[in-house]
């Protein structure tokens, strides 16, 4: 609950910190001015605890005059006056190598304490609070395995590679593994390379959510919003890539910090969870003792992609309405057809795995099929409807390796949000009957033979076996979008190819042509001007579409020779922004009726994808970022009785926006005289 934007979260700990506050004498003035900083002897629950007084006071550890040495390094370079440097050099001194002694741990010059310990020095307290305050950020926020090739880089790849797995394959090709670039950002919770005002306000943050993986997401911001960046390196050696990632977060300013933050929320709210519950123990467990980790937790050295339980993958598609940023999946059954003819999800796209090996062809034509199927589920907004595409197999490693074998193709298309499902459909199967058996018939398929199957092709078997005829009352499947596709993708199959094409050719996802919404839809004389730069409205997030089409199906053009052409009135480059926080350079055109979006190709240069045409008639309203005028979001809709009805957007970085935008606006006038006469 929220009142005047404070939660009820926030009002305890700020109770609670003032009545703390009153009752300790800490030295000097306490500074309400860093950032809730001072919360934190609240929010990390260390209140009341006095661990400074088991110390042994033996200062006899292996490496204590380095623990010495860095503790002075540090003060000196925190100038504190002549006087209070040995005392707080002793207090440094021994909050490490009490921790060192209770953990069983050797000390190191690279482990971060440092950073950590020069971060909490700028709040007054005690030694046995910042002893605690210490103990608690280590114990819970920085990651157990924090080491060369540890748990927390693997994870972190593979959450690189589930949001940008372009970028993810460029540093693996460059052999750059995240533990070169992050092992200083999570080994000090970004404290040793972040300005000090920055991450007094970054912990703010992190410790108040108390969820130590954000880290791993706001390292993922970093490097999706330098991916241009990165990009750019091929000329430069491994050794250089590295420093350069490493240096990113220097350049943070406290401004960016709340932005920063809610980007980190964002990415991890459109992530699956599963991995929380496999990894949150052995990686933020607060022992040194390995935990055991689960027997169906996958090894993340090993691990092809991000792996989605069971439980998550049912819950995301229940058959509710779509969630703004929830996780949504496509499944996609990459089981043998036999198999999968005998019991299948009924939500679930067929795509037989083995048909890459034994027909590449047919394979590739299914595959086409599976992106147009998905975009189809997405625009109807379907059951079957996901952005993020989860592949089950049948949980048997002989035949799961074939499914392998397609993730990584897809991988390799550069395709986002690819998953696997954990235990294959035998687990669906087994959390399926479970909640069927526990009444809950809304979460569970139904039941009937295999034999029983919809033979006039408009839906696609359901969940049954031959054991089993129950009626088909789920509430939780969508018979109607995949049923014409599910018996046409079979292994051997001699009619797969011609059906495929066909579906292919006829199912509306080739290049978009101009439609009649496009071309202005029913206008109203005497409405107002709404063609001008206004500021953007709360909850604008970008290009409206984020599922691309493949760039095979799109019309490849010279930029020269489209720039040039006689009916383009202006042109300029620009960075169209997705919803997603990617930017792709491209550049607008604008003729006497209809605004052209060409994106560049990388990898041809001089060649561009024609990413949209949308007719002038179509804009409704231009807005600019009020911080940021260069910002310029363009809204398509028509014109109805109350008012004009947005239908999709397109936001870009237009260095020259003043000028874009004059001539767009005077030009979409000149459509809307010229259709209102």
């Amino acid at each position: 609950m929220r009142e005047n934007g404070v939660d009820e979260k926030d009002r305890h700990i700020n109770r609670e910190f003032k009545d703390v506050a009153e009752k300790r004498s800490w030295e000097g003035e306490i500074k309400l001015v860093v950032s809730g900083l001072i919360k934190l002897v609240i929010c990390l629950g260390t209140v009341g605890k006095d661990a400074l007084s088991s110390f042994d006071g033996l200062y006899d550890m292996d490496g204590q005059g380095q623990i010495r040495n860095d503790c002075k390094a540090l003060v000196d370079k925190l100038g504190n006056e002549e006087e209070d440097k040995v005392s707080i050099v002793s207090d440094l001194e021994t909050i490490v190598t009490l921790y060192c002694k209770s953990r069983g741990l050797k000390y190191a010059s690279d482990s971060g304490w440092m950073d950590i310990l020069q971060v909490l020095l700028t709040v007054k307290m005690s030694p046995s609070d910042l002893y605690n305050t210490f103990y608690a950020i280590l114990n819970k926020f920085v990651p157990n395995e924090c080491k060369r090739q540890g748990k927390p880089f693997h994870l972190f790849r593979l959450l690189l590679q589930y949001h940008d797995p372009e970028l993810c394959s460029y540093l693996d090709t460059r052999r750059v593994t995240p533990d070169l670039y992050t092992m200083p950002w999570f080994n000090s919770v970004f404290g040793g390379v972040c300005g000090l005002r920055v991450c007094q306000v970054m912990w703010d943050v992190i410790f108040q959510h108390a969820d130590p993986f954000l880290e791993l997401f706001m390292g993922l911001v970093i490097l999706v919003n330098a991916r241009d960046t990165i990009l750019e390196t091929k000329d430069q050696s491994k050794e250089e890539i590295v420093d350069l990632i490493a240096s990113f977060p220097q350049a943070l300013e406290v401004d960016d910090v709340e932005d920063f933050c809610s980007l980190a929320q964002y990415y991890a709210q459109k992530t699956p969870q599963s991995f929380r519950r496999d990894y949150q123990l052995s990686m933020f467990g607060g022992s040194v003792v390995s935990h055991k980790e689960p027997e169906d937790s996958p090894s993340l050295m090993y691990s092809l992609c991000l792996s989605v339980s069971g439980e998550e993958l049912l819950q995301a598609n229940k058959g509710t309405p779509l969630v703004e940023d929830a996780v949504r999946f496509f499944v996609v059954d990459c089981r043998p057809a036999e198999q999968y003819n005998n019991e299948h999800l009924t939500t679930a796209f067929h795509l037989d795995a083995n048909l890459m090996l034994q027909s590449p062809e047919e394979f590739s034509y299914a595959v086409q099929a599976l992106f147009a199927a998905q975009a189809q589920a997405l625009a109807a907004g379907s059951a079957a409807a996901g952005e993020h595409l989860c592949f089950l197999g049948s949980g048997r490693e002989e035949e799961d390796q074939y499914v392998n074998m397609v993730v990584a193709n897809i991988l390799q298309k550069g395709k986002q949000y690819v998953s696997t499902a954990k235990g294959g459909y035998p687990a669906l199967h087994n959390i399926l009957k479970a909640t069927s058996e526990n009444g809950v018939p809304d979460l569970v398929a139904s039941h009937e033979p295999s034999e029983a199957k919809n033979s006039s092709g408009d839906g696609p078997a359901v969940l049954g076996n031959s054991g089993e005829g129950e009626a088909s009352t789920s509430k939780y499947f969508s018979k109607a979008l995949l049923g014409r596709l599910s018996g046409v993708v079979k292994s051997k199959s001699v009619e797969m190819k011609e059906k495929l094409a066909n579906y292919i050719k006829n199912d509306g996802t080739g290049d978009k042509h101009v439609s009649s919404a496009e071309r202005g839809g029913k206008r109203y004389r005497n409405m107002a001007n709404v063609f001008t730069i206004g500021d953007d409205e709360e909850g604008d997030e970008g290009s409206g579409a984020d599922s691309e089409e493949d760039d095979e199906q799109k019309e490849t053009v010279s930029l020269d020779t489209w720039v040039q052409k006689s009916d383009v009135l202006y042109s300029c480059r620009c960075k169209e922004i997705r919803s997603s926080g990617h930017s792709f350079p491209s550049y607008l055109l604008v003729t006497s009726s209809h605004l052209y979006v060409l994106r560049e190709i990388p990898s041809r240069k001089g060649m561009a994808h024609i990413q949209a045409r949308r007719a002038l008639s179509s804009i409704v309203k231009i807005t600019s970022k009020k911080r940021q005028p260069e910002l310029i979001t363009f809204k398509y809709g028509t014109h109805e009785d109350d008012g004009f009805h947005v239908t999709d957007m397109h936001r870009f970085y237009i260095p020259t926006a003043s000028d874009a935008t004059r001539v767009i606006k005077q030009q979409i006038m000149r459509v809307l005289d010229a259709i209102d006469s």
